[in-house]
């Protein structure tokens, strides 16, 4: 018989339901935003009456989730990246002079003084006293080498050593420079994450692209050069002891050091030893605050490790200057007058309060690894994303109109059972959207708009299939029983097939193809549900009411 539980009913109906609910917020998308935005500033801290109303231009009992609107539907800005990789060789083997003067000092007796010699970026160049004592030179420091991790690094060392008369020559071996490479892009494109994240943009699209390049999408903002301003400071934070102060800029620091210029003092450049005590690296925590003379600075904690190494060197370094310096830039050189132990500190300057912002963003998210140099930007206004959502409503709503027309003539008053369903097919799919937080974007309208055209392709064969079984003389409810029996397996295996699809499309690709392929899946789901579920109560429901003699199909 043609019957379907009560427990089932309620369930399909609840499930219609709630889809449609939250597929609401996206009819009132601009009062739902602005309600989101305000409630978020509100918890956030902020005051005002202007705040107040407009968090109450949404119920609060209602769902207020939206569908993100994509670069192409909202405007924005987009960049592509280059990591300049090669940067971070110097800094590697900067870091590694330590161990190899404690290692080359153990072997002093034999092979003379030590000397840091000035060199090309990407090698560490040593001179000893005693070239003789060359060889075992090399062999103390290729001591130092550890092997590399990596599967196309098995077996190779990070550092290749080799001696240049009475120099020794340390730099990375290449597995370590392709290791270093890839790490290095990580390690960037997970910094422009959290940086863009902090600032609280909706939905960017940050992904790589070939080797060392970043792709980065970011809808509702304001211009390409607002979002370099976000990501494109490296933010390298270290605090390095002062050798001395010149205002010639061609002097020279002398070996193992550096000059570098003072940014509030004009002219003034810093000799500063080229290893750093401590590094932004070990920050845990910064925040924009004003100094004692009320100017905008930024406060900064170390984590334990940073902290042991700060109070240990303030301690033993009492009435010397001490300079803290930001991306190649001295930004302040204080004298340490006491013992700094909390591992905290404060850095002043002569900022305004949206750089000291804007740097303690920078700080928290962490420091660019490498350089980026942006090889493509574009700025997309609103207007032309304004136009691509009002070319896509249209072809929405004349596929919607055409396949609503096509199955009333086809089909009749099941036709109008199916169109109900289609209706309902369409907010369930904004309804998932915004329950998962999907980005919609022009190709994901492409899915949607196809999935409108699949979604009857189910009752189609739902429909013929009832009319072959009256052809047999069976009676309606025998016929419409039969139909949507004997017409599940091809509904599944058709769906089945165009859902793997979609999800080969959403792991593979990537941007627009992803968008395209969210929506399609989602739609499938819909249409399934709605074919199998919702028009067979829609039909059942009409039967048991008017139990007709035949059907007109």
């Amino acid at each position: 018989m043609l019957q379907i539980s009560m427990w089932r009913r309620v369930l399909i109906w609840a499930t219609v339901v709630i889809g449609l609910l939250l597929a609401l917020p996206n009819g009132f998308y601009t009062r739902v935003e602005t309600s989101n935005d305000a409630r978020a500033a509100l918890v956030a801290g902020g005051t005002g009456q202007g705040l107040e109303e407009q968090a109450g231009l949404w119920p609060s009992f209602l769902p207020s989730g939206l569908v993100n609107l994509g670069l192409d539907l909202r405007g924005g800005a987009h960049l592509l990246a280059e990591v300049q990789v090669e940067d971070v060789y110097e800094s590697r083997l900067e870091g590694m002079w330590p161990d190899v003067l404690a290692a080359l000092r153990a072997e002093r007796e034999t092979i003379g003084t030590i000397r840091l010699q000035d060199g090309a970026s990407d090698e560490l160049r040593i001179r000893i006293a005693n070239p003789d004592q060359i060889a075992r030179a090399v062999e103390v420091v290729q001591g130092l080498a550890r092997p590399i991790v990596t599967l196309t690094g098995v077996g190779a060392n990070d550092i290749d050593v080799r001696a240049e008369g009475a120099d020794v020559v340390v730099m990375l071996s290449e597995a370590e420079r392709l290791a270093t490479d890839q790490r290095t892009v990580q390690q960037s494109l997970e910094i422009v994450r959290r940086r863009i994240d902090e600032v609280g943009t909706r939905e960017p699209t940050i992904q790589r692209q070939g080797a060392d390049r970043i792709l980065i999408q970011v809808p509702g903002i304001g211009s390409a050069e607002e979002l370099k301003q976000i990501i494109g400071t490296t933010a390298q934070l270290t605090f390095q002891p002062v050798v001395g102060r010149s205002s010639d800029q061609n002097s020279n620091p002398g070996a193992g050091n550096e000059l570098l210029p003072s940014i509030d003092e004009e002219g003034i450049y810093y000799a500063l030893e080229r290893t750093p005590v401590v590094t932004g690296e070990e920050l845990v925590d910064a925040q924009p605050a004003f100094d004692q003379n009320g100017r905008p600075a930024v406060n900064f904690r170390f984590n334990p490790s940073g902290a042991r190494k700060f109070g240990d060197y303030t301690l033993e370094n009492i009435g010397s200057p001490f300079a803290i310096v930001l991306d190649d830039e001295v930004v302040s050189a204080p004298t340490i007058q006491a013992h700094i132990s909390g591992g905290s500190g404060i850095i002043t300057g002569n900022f305004s309060v949206e750089e000291s912002t804007n740097l303690a963003v920078l700080l928290r998210a962490g420091a660019l690894p490498a350089e980026l140099v942006f090889l493509e930007e574009r700025t997309i206004g609103p207007e032309l994303g304004q136009d691509s959502i009002d070319a896509g409503r249209i072809a929405c709503l004349v596929a919607f109109a055409a396949v609503l027309v096509f199955m009333f003539l086809s089909y009749g008053l099941f036709g109008l059972f199916a169109n109900v369903a289609l209706i309902i097919n369409v907010g369930l799919i904004f309804g998932l959207l915004s329950l998962v937080g999907a980005t919609l974007t022009l190709p994901g309208i492409a899915g949607i708009v196809l999935t409108i055209g699949m979604a009857v392709d189910a009752n189609v064969l739902i429909f013929e299939r009832i009319r072959e079984e009256l052809k047999s003389a069976k009676g309606p409810a025998r016929a419409i029983e039969l139909g949507y029996e004997k017409a599940l397996s091809a509904i599944l295996d058709a769906n089945i097939t165009t859902f793997i699809t979609a999800f080969i499309l959403f792991a593979m690709g990537s941007g627009p193809v992803r968008g395209f392929a969210i929506t399609l899946g989602l739609g499938i789901i819909t249409s399934v549900f709605t074919a199998i579920f919702v028009t067979r109560l829609i039909v059942v429901t009409w039967f048991d009411r008017r139990r007709p003699k035949t059907l007109e199909i």
